[in-house]
């Protein structure tokens, strides 16, 4: 099979294409046909060797996400049959078979679910990564329910926009941080009641506008360095924080004044260490529902990109301009 590979850590020009040998099925495992895939940070984060404990051994194949056709399976797999659409986030980091920049990757089954019938290939690849980190982080560790006061940072980002729709599909009421007017209108179109201008507006100042002074009772922190902080600032006593990206140093003197929860979320952890595989299908089984019940939507950048062009598909993501998830057909 043709597949995009890297031999060294760098930047977007260490990828190559080659010839490797086709996967066989496993037990347990199906054989997906990719069609599309989307960049993530993790990915250009593996490939420029930031999170190297991550990273699959060389020649490596990267990237999790995968949205394509389940050409064959192994033994003992009950949840799919060949021909079935199919998407994961199931390859492309340590301890894992190869990654969705190939014609073909091999998936644990449980990290895979049936494709929404109602999205393309193209948008179906965009949701796996983001919409696991964000349930797992709503859900499985905010315990998020009806009527909260949630808070979501760069509610217009790959995670802020699916986790603006899954709030006010549980019954939050949600406001969510944006940088200018173009993200206000995307935060608003996918659920935001409350759009915060952080560069225009303090965390004092957004406190006091939309809760009186009291403050939220969870926030969702997609940013992470000294948006943590304002994030404790943010919360309500006895508050809950969910954080996705704590690679940095804080006080934490703010968090025990409000005796604040505050939790982070790796959802790599459940792939690569193997720990209960089947909740990550669940949840995208959930999620593809919810997209065909319209409450759902990826929002995918302008830009569209062919495997051949992977390099550039990471330099555009690196760079900031993107607006949405950037995807990348093998069509």
């Amino acid at each position: 099979m043709k597949a995009i590979v890297i031999d060294q850590f760098g930047g977007p020009d260490v990828f190559r294409q080659t010839e490797l040998p086709d996967p066989e099925p496993i037990p347990g495992h199906i054989v997906i046909r990719a069609a599309a895939t989307s960049v993530n940070p993790i990915d250009y984060k593996v490939r420029n060797g930031f999170v190297p404990a991550f990273a699959p051994a060389f020649p490596a194949v990267l990237h999790g996400d995968i949205a394509g056709v389940v050409e064959a399976v192994g033994p003992g797999v009950t949840k799919f049959k060949p021909g079935d659409e199919v998407y994961a986030c199931a390859g492309g980091f340590t301890g894992l078979p190869g990654g969705a920049l190939a014609e073909y990757m091999l998936a644990d089954e449980a990290l895979a679910a049936l494709k929404p019938k109602t999205l393309s290939m193209s948008e179906t690849a965009a949701l796996p990564l983001v919409s696991i980190t964000a349930w797992e982080a709503l859900f499985d560790r905010a315990q998020l329910h009806k009527g909260q006061h949630v808070l979501v940072h760069a509610g217009a980002g790959g995670v802020g926009h699916i986790a603006l729709q899954l709030a006010k599909w549980a019954g939050a009421r949600v406001a969510a941080t944006v940088s200018d007017e173009r993200k206000a209108e995307i935060a608003k179109n996918f659920g935001a009641d409350e759009i915060i201008m952080y560069r225009r507006e303090g965390v004092s100042e957004y406190v006091d506008r939309l809760t009186g002074s009291k403050g939220f009772d969870i926030v969702f922190d997609t940013v992470g360095g000294e948006n943590l902080d304002r994030s404790f600032e943010a919360a309500r006593e006895g508050g809950t924080v969910v954080n996705i990206a704590a690679r940095s140093t804080h006080n934490l003197a703010p968090m025990h004044q409000k005796a604040l929860s505050l939790h982070v979320v790796l959802m790599l952890l459940t792939m690569i260490r193997n720990r209960d595989r089947q909740k990550h299908g669940d949840i995208l089984a959930r999620i593809a529902a919810l997209a065909d019940e319209g409450r759902i939507k990826p929002l995918i950048d302008e830009r569209r990109f062919h495997i051949t062009e992977a390099g550039e598909a990471h330099a555009y993501a690196e760079s900031g301009r993107a607006v949405g998830k950037v995807v990348i057909s093998h069509n």
